[in-house]
């Protein structure tokens, strides 16, 4: 839960996380959005493509990022504003071909980028890699705070 805006200093971490995301995941994902782009889930055609291998998709990498935030705020709808640039793709190991494999994981940290406070708001900067390399640049959660 956010903790009150006059609490809250630029800098301070909210907190972090590692989201694992699998083949199964995007499967989901896929039949959800609509998006059936097979890079997405069949490596010999994402490999074809010039895909390192099936990755996950930008939307969906998007917001299992923001749900840091989301879970700070205690309150999905606090959040007003959320952008990002997307760097690199998330590429998925397929889990069911080597055992024990975790897919891919994605660290999301999430730190207090700016306050606004005329307007009660905490603008939440997140770090989103994976293996250490940033795969959501300028990734931004502006949150409304009571």
């Amino acid at each position: 839960m956010a903790l009150p805006f006059d609490t809250l200093e630029v800098g301070q971490q909210i907190g972090s996380t590692t989201v694992t995301i699998t083949r199964q995941d995007l499967v989901r994902y896929a039949g959800a959005s609509g998006d059936l782009n097979p890079i997405h889930w069949n490596s010999s055609f994402a490999e074809g493509v010039g895909l390192p291998g099936v990755i996950a998709h930008g939307m969906f990498t998007m917001g299992a990022a923001v749900q840091l935030v989301s879970d700070w705020a205690g309150d999905p709808s606090a959040i007003v504003d959320y952008q990002t640039r997307f760097t690199k793709p998330v590429v998925v190991a397929d889990t069911t071909a080597t055992p024990g494999e975790p897919g891919a994981g994605v660290d999301v940290v999430g730190v207090i980028g700016a306050l606004d406070a005329e307007r009660s708001t905490a603008r939440v900067d997140l770090t989103v890699s994976v293996d250490g390399a940033k795969v959501l640049v300028k990734a931004q959660a502006v949150v409304k705070l009571p």
